[in-house]
């Protein structure tokens, strides 16, 4: 039951956006709101109602924000520590229930948690924390609070340096919000050490959303020459070295991002197996696939990865991103051994599932070859997907074997 506060301004929807909220999804725009009642503070909670004036839920209001009301809650509740250390449980249970042997993991992945705008990665016993809305930007100190109550941390970073801040009317922020930077922090992932140091990396610090397509796609390594482009640190080049490759080549354009690779490789004894190139991807395809048509060279790979970062950031951009997925996957499979896998790769919301398969079929007819699809990937489940919130389903793969 719905308990009106005192003082407390009012978003009041339209009819026919406040179906949508009720539904679950989080993001209140500015054309959505019929009217405001009282005086709502950037940053602090509001009730929502709908056309009618019933209260449908609570929401940080943001007015220099397109998204004007991030709903918070679908019931009358106090923003306070307390609120944050039973949410972010619930989020944990979600973990401990399909991840339940990883001690590395996203523990809160804002709107596919409920709580939009927050980021929390941990790293063994370290927390990583990113804000990127106004409401949750205010609480973040409640927020490490509540997260020492539940994880007794050693440490607890803020890395608030992204993008999307300035959406929100945010300044970069970065630092120790609890306890102390002590060094390196030996991550376990998949049975593999990683020593990497915090705060550093892309992101929280690593990417976490691919931690058990890594063992799925190993599972075709064994024996196998591998080919990982765009590889970041060799997630995926580290596990197929693990489950039994012979030789990998892992492609990478950030040499800070292969010297930790290196360092990862060196740590848990696969120097040997693992080749660098610090080179573009792209770039590197393409010489590559020309140069074997060219002398006739047969292909090489028993197992080529693709996992390159998002080609679009918006709507308008998709048929550039899907020109730039075609031409890697025309050049991947001239590089790849008849009865060889290709793991495949697309990290962007806004290329749909559908979208992407097909632009793989398409490259396979114009590189004649014919595919048989062994496998379906999405991302690990500490980034879960909510049915109601298209926006928080964005990673989507394959694996093919090619016949001929």
């Amino acid at each position: 039951m719905f308990v009106q506060m005192e003082k407390t301004a009012t978003v009041v929807l339209k009819n026919q956006d406040a179906r949508r909220i009720i539904g679950g999804h989080p993001w209140i725009y500015a054309g959505a709101i019929y009217k405001v009642i009282g005086e709502p503070v950037d940053g602090e909670v509001v009730n929502i109602k709908d056309s009618k004036e019933r209260l449908i839920g609570i929401g940080f209001y943001n007015s220099k924000s397109k998204i004007n009301v991030r709903v918070i809650s679908y019931e009358q509740v106090t923003v306070d520590e307390e609120f944050f250390v039973k949410r972010i449980s619930q989020a944990l249970d979600v973990r401990k229930r399909y991840m339940n042997s990883a001690t590395s993991f996203r523990v809160v992945n804002a709107e596919g948690d409920f709580l939009s705008g927050l980021i929390i990665d941990k790293y063994e016993d370290v927390l990583v924390l990113q804000t990127s809305s106004l409401g949750m930007d205010k609480r973040k100190n409640i927020i490490a609070s509540a997260l020492v109550k539940i994880f007794s941390p050693r440490t607890i970073l803020e890395r608030n340096d992204i993008a999307a801040r300035k959406f929100e009317g945010l300044d970069d922020s970065s630092g120790v919000l609890y306890g102390s930077v002590n060094g390196e922090v030996n991550v376990k992932m998949n049975g593999l050490t990683l020593p990497i140091t915090l705060p550093g990396g892309h992101k929280t610090g690593l990417y976490l959303d691919q931690q058990l397509n890594y063992l799925k796609v190993s599972e075709f390594a064994k024996d196998a020459k591998v080919l990982d482009c765009f590889s970041f640190f060799g997630g995926f080049s580290l596990n197929a070295a693990k489950a039994g490759a012979k030789q990998i080549l892992s492609l990478e354009q950030s040499p800070d991002a292969v010297e930790l690779g290196k360092k990862i490789a060196a740590a848990n004894g696969f120097s040997d197996k693992i080749s660098w190139e610090v080179v573009n991807a792209f770039d590197w395809l393409k010489a590559n696939a020309q140069k074997m048509v060219q002398e006739k060279i047969a292909p090489e790979y028993d197992l080529i990865i693709l996992d390159p970062p998002s080609f679009t950031r918006n709507r308008s951009a998709v048929q550039d991103a899907l020109r730039g997925y075609k031409e890697i996957h025309l050049r991947a499979f001239k590089l790849i051994k008849p009865g060889g896998i290709l793991a495949t790769f697309c990290c962007s919301h806004h290329v749909t599932q559908s979208l992407f398969y097909n632009i793989i079929i398409d490259a396979a007819l114009d590189a004649h070859v014919l595919l048989r699809r062994v496998a379906i990937y999405t991302q690990s489940p500490d980034h879960p997907v909510i049915a109601s919130i298209p926006e928080t389903e964005y990673l989507k793969g394959f694996a093919f074997e090619v016949i001929k």
